[in-house]
């Protein structure tokens, strides 16, 4: 056991022992030098016999969460193997698993549950979404902690594997009794990402009835047979996560969020859609007949019928004054031509007209590419230009206008990847181009700059980052966006000098250099103001608040007088 007060590897503290199992116990300590709280697992060596292949297993396990990063997964900082015992460093999580909540109180409310869900899904999206996609394999409430904010966090990937697309089946049967697919357990091929959402509809299931899979009667009923009051939209969806064939059940995570977001309007949703597509495709029917019967070409009518009512949805949307219904209007026309790009450029400027990317704006925009009609894969195969201008778009939403700050920029990179990758051979974007890359570069920063610091390899990193800082402003000098893009690369600016001052020095940031960029911000911030709106107006005074702190910061670190 490792002693209270102890320092390990000269970095880690020991304050106290916070669990223990078997073979391990779990201490909470802190890194002084960074002021920053971690959990570390030790796991004894002297309790098992054969530590060799528990060591092949933790390896395995810290290897794997090593290469991801999203706000709900811990993050796995060092590990430390020595004679006596294998050490891991991961973050820290204050809370408790969702299996002491239903011991403590029992079922929990749907609103609730439905929100954890809508968080698991889309961390199950980030794995299964990897350059190699990962298999969690062992959802279940007791894996799942719960944050004071609300937050889940999914823990334990012991049972965790890599996708392999050769494979014909798992070579290890793992995963929970009662809450694991039946795939899990041989027979039916290897375990992919519809495993996955099998153990979440079971670990819904639980959360919602309060009933236990893994308990006699060993059944998943629908929910509404415990609970007569839940939404019969929440029973479908987990009637669906834990179909027996795979091929039943929702194919992708992106998939089931979408149901999960809209589970109480599941049924009216359904209806509408039916309903819309008799309007659009009804008339196209009749004219099949009377073209048939005539002699006229149906595909020339079919096209015109396709192109009058592409048109009909744009125009309603742009009467609408309600913002989401317009925005839901613009994704109706891209279902009746996913090819053109007016809808989905007239979509990005009214999602983002108030300033806020919404989450029901966010839902839209993610059904495009996961609905089973692939609207997004088909703009990019018909239309490729105007598909690369949508993922700039999408980017900049992401970057300058999403309602989360913790997960704007690494949703933002993906985009921007797929517009610089569309704009690679374009030679009227290449202004655009630019900025995708510095925009990739800038959310390479920020994913990797804290793990840098703790390890102490972040030397040289702030340079380049204050360079591709400087370069996006010059670009935007040059070619300005939006005005409100405009001042949030300028806060931006201001606010890492106030955070990254220091660094900057070290790295050999002039202090002349970064007076006379603020300056300039605040000149320009001064020409903006005149006949601004009243938001614009307030984001100016904000800005101008940071860069007051940020010539504090300045000239404290560079040692300057007033």
């Amino acid at each position: 056991m490792l002693k209270i007060g102890s320092v390990i590897d000269g970095k880690y503290k020991i304050l106290n022992a916070i669990g223990h199992g078997g073979m391990s116990n779990v201490y909470l300590a802190i890194n002084e030098k960074a002021n920053k709280p971690w959990a570390v697992k030790e796991v004894r060596k002297s309790v098992s016999r054969d530590f060799d292949l528990m060591r092949q297993s933790l390896i395995m396990e810290t290897d794997l969460l090593k290469k991801l990063s999203h706000p709900n997964l811990p993050s796995i900082i060092d590990v430390i193997d020595s004679d006596e015992n294998f050490l891991i460093v991961m973050d820290y999580i204050e809370g408790n698993t969702l299996e002491r909540l239903l011991a403590e109180e029992g079922a929990q409310p749907q609103e609730q549950v439905a929100d954890w869900a809508l968080q698991l899904c889309d961390v199950l999206d980030y794995l299964h979404t990897r350059p190699v996609p990962v298999i969690y394999r062992d959802m279940k409430p007791s894996n799942i902690m719960l944050k004071s904010d609300g937050r889940v966090v999914l823990i334990d990937f012991g049972t965790a594997r890599e996708f392999k697309e050769k494979n014909v089946a798992d070579t290890v049967c793992l995963g929970t009794k009662g809450y694991a697919a039946p795939e899990q357990f041989g027979g039916m091929g290897q375990t992919d990402a519809r495993t996955d959402i099998y153990c979440l509809g079971t670990t819904l299931y639980h959360l919602v009835t309060g009933h236990n899979p893994a308990e006699p009667p060993y059944e998943i009923c629908p929910i509404t047979r415990w609970n007569e009051q839940l939404s019969t939209g929440l029973a479908r969806i987990i009637a669906k996560c834990t179909r027996q064939n795979p091929d039943e059940r929702y194919q992708t995570a992106g998939e089931l969020r979408y149901d999960l977001a809209h589970y109480h309007d599941l049924e009216t949703e359904a209806q509408r859609r039916y309903r819309g597509r008799l309007g659009l495709f009804g008339a196209a029917a009749a004219l099949s007949l009377l073209c048939a019967a005539g002699g006229m070409g149906f595909s020339a009518a079919a096209g015109k019928e396709q192109g009058d009512a592409y048109r009909d949805f744009i125009q309603m949307a742009e009467m609408s004054p309600d913002s989401d219904a317009a925005c839901r209007m613009y994704m109706d026309a891209v279902a009746v031509d996913a090819a053109r790009g007016e809808a989905y450029h007239a979509f990005y400027k009214k999602a983002v007209e108030d300033g806020i990317f919404s989450d029901a704006e966010e839902e839209m925009v993610l059904k495009l590419g996961i609905s089973t009609h692939k609207y997004l894969q088909q703009f990019q195969k018909r239309n490729s230009k105007e598909y690369a201008d949508f993922c700039y778009e999408m980017g900049n939403a992401y970057w300058y206008y999403y309602a989360h700050e913790e997960n704007r920029q690494s949703r933002a990179v993906s985009w921007f990847q797929s517009a610089m990758n569309g704009y690679a051979d374009d030679d009227t974007k290449t202004a655009e181009h630019q900025r995708c890359r510095l925009y990739v570069e800038l959310g390479t920063f920020y994913k990797n700059v804290i793990a840098a610091q703790i390890d102490g390899t972040d030397a040289t990193l702030y340079g380049a980052y204050w360079q591709s800082l400087m370069e996006l402003k010059a670009l935007n000098d040059a070619q300005p966006d939006r005005e409100i893009i405009t001042l949030r690369i300028y806060r931006e600016i201001a606010s890492r000098v106030v955070e990254y001052a220091g660094y900057f020095r070290e790295d050999g940031v002039a202090h002349e250099e970064i007076v006379s960029v603020l300056g300039e911000i605040e000149e320009d911030l001064q020409e903006m103001e005149q006949g601004a709106t009243g938001a614009v107006r307030k984001e100016i005074e904000s800005i101008r608040w940071i860069i007051d702190g940020a010539h504090k910061m300045v000239r404290a670190t560079y040692k300057t007088k007033h």
